[in-house]
């Protein structure tokens, strides 16, 4: 059985450790990854079986596409998508292919072709797993939907224009989840601006960053955090490469700092540790941290493998930060350091095998789950120590995973890209509780609050309550 490498015994340091992800609330899930940025909703009871007919609360069509995350607070619900328009001079519209309820097969591991390590090296191509850029002119939509009933409230058109270069062909225009705190939500289109509208649905501000020219014209995907009174953006292309901080009531840009990186896709975390607030960047190159109120970077860690893409996690003194394309990653890094940590005593253990490419981690409490790259082969681990409780095991039904695990209520949630929907009881064995299946396939991660458990779809939106 393969075990970690722990590097030192653990003895935390006494400091004061708390995400500093938007309030947690049972109702709520208001940002990528849930109330915690963690993946776990404290307090929900979602459904552990649903179907076709068995536990629909409703079901409803989405204009355009996207594979961003749904955010909920109170009676809405909000997300972002990318619909093609008609425009003079534009190409007429292709004729939309009916939906297929068969389920895909597994897709590969990584993108082939992906490039080499110098920034000059990272244009190739995608041997057709990229899209070419559209002929077609885009309306970039916020959606603000009846939580009771799955009804559009109100669009908001954050932008308009035709985008600059293609995607992944399972990727989209609308990958970046949106945050909703207070009567305000934030849609972030990456080259198509961040955006701030009211939850009447009218846009209060907008701030546009450029255009990206991302590895192989993959797309883009890194959703902002917010924290405090502050928006932080991390921007990692094929160009000059920048993270930078906007007051979240004006969008008036607070700093901005220079990094060198090829492109990513990770999130940034906000955690605060010793009283202070600091934002932790996952990244091929470097993992680093960046104060909130400066920017000024705080500490940095080697040991990622390249497309950087899983979003870090935090909790038991530690932020556990995960990469798997061409090789494997994990390193639980110990707050309250500063300086360059790569092969210290500050990083706890690592574990370098079958860590995931495209899926973001689970933190559930002391236990931390993740697939091995694309495929539904679940590990987890003890995260105080890295003892390994599950070992790679196959998860019969998944085939091919996008979306990132998530728990509720002593439950793990894992959604495959062919429908499947398998149930979990959270423990140090593997014990599936329920095996589900609907007619949609899934690339987006699941939201939970509530009773209810969200499934974004490539053509419908799922509420799934008992």
């Amino acid at each position: 059985m393969k075990t970690a490498r722990p590097i030192l015994a653990l003895a935390l340091l006494p400091l004061f450790l708390a995400n500093t992800a938007l309030a947690a609330d049972p109702g709520s899930w208001t940002q990528w990854r849930g109330p915690n940025a963690d993946g776990t909703a404290p307090g929900a009871t979602p459904p552990v079986e649903w179907s076709e007919s068995k536990n629909v609360k409703w079901k409803v069509a989405l204009p355009g596409s996207g594979t961003s995350t749904p955010v909920i607070l109170g009676d809405r619900v909000y997300l972002t998508t990318a619909v093609p328009v008609d425009k003079p001079g534009d190409a007429p519209a292709a004729e939309p292919k009916p939906a297929d309820a068969t389920p895909p097969p597994a897709p590969p591991a990584a993108p082939p072709e992906a490039g080499g390590e110098r920034r000059g090296e990272r244009r190739g191509g995608g041997r057709g797993q990229r899209a070419d850029a559209p002929e077609k002119t885009h309306q970039f939509q916020l959606l603000c939907l009846d939580r009771a009933t799955g009804k559009t409230i109100w669009t908001g058109t954050a932008k308009e224009e035709k985008p600059h270069e293609g995607h992944h062909q399972d990727h989209g225009f609308a990958s970046h989840s949106p945050i909703v705190e207070g009567d305000r939500v934030y849609a972030f289109f990456g080259s198509r601006g961040l955006h701030c509208f009211d939850t009447a649905g009218k846009l209060l501000w907008s701030k546009q960053l450029g255009q990206m020219r991302t590895r192989n014209a993959f797309g883009e995907g890194s959703s902002p955090v917010l924290s405090g009174d502050t928006l932080v953006v991390n921007w990692d292309h094929e160009g000059e490469d920048f993270v930078a901080a906007f007051d979240k009531k004006t969008g008036e840009e607070k700093w901005r700092k220079q990094r060198d990186e090829p492109t990513s896709w990770a999130t940034p975390l906000a955690i605060t540790a010793d009283g202070k607030t600091q934002v932790v960047i996952n990244a091929t190159n470097r993992i680093r941290s960046y104060d909130l109120a400066t920017g000024e970077q705080i500490w940095e860690c080697g040991g990622m493998t390249t497309n950087a893409i899983p979003s870090p996690v935090t909790g038991n003194g530690m932020v556990y930060v995960l990469s798997g394309f061409r090789g494997s990653a994990l390193r639980a890094i110990k707050l309250g350091r500063t300086g360059d940590l790569t092969d210290t005593d500050a990083v706890a253990w690592t574990y370098d095998t079958k860590t995931p490419y495209v899926p973001s981690p689970l933190l559930d409490g002391e236990r931390l789950y993740f697939f091995s790259q694309n495929t539904g082969i679940l590990t987890c681990l003890d995260a105080k120590t890295g003892k390994v409780l599950i070992d790679a095991a196959r998860i019969d039904g998944l085939q091919g995973v996008y979306a990132s695990p998530v728990a509720a209520n002593g439950k793990v949630y894992l959604t495959g890209r062919n429908g499947e929907g398998i149930v979990l009881k959270a423990a140090d064995t593997l014990e599936v509780l329920a095996t589900n299946r609907l007619d949609e396939k899934f690339d987006a991660s699941p939201a939970i609050a509530g009773k209810e458990l969200y499934l974004r779809g490539h053509k419908h939106l799922y509420c799934l309550a008992e």
